[in-house]
């Protein structure tokens, strides 16, 4: 695994459901086609599963 990963929001959450909401910014993502950077753990890639739908991951 990598150390780090840089996810960004592609899709809107906007029509999503209020839990995904949630999700989104609890990772950091406020507004589209914003990126940051989290460490690589199991509970981050569980939220990022999550919305797998609305986010773009990268390793770093």
């Amino acid at each position: 695994m990598a150390e780090k990963l840089k996810v960004t929001l592609v899709k809107s959450p906007i029509g999503a459901v209020p839990k995904h909401r949630k999700t989104v910014e609890a990772l950091g993502l406020t507004k589209l086609h914003k990126t940051v950077e989290l460490p690589d753990n199991e509970a981050v890639r569980g939220m990022i599963w999550h919305v797998k739908h609305l986010v773009k991951v990268e390793e770093v």
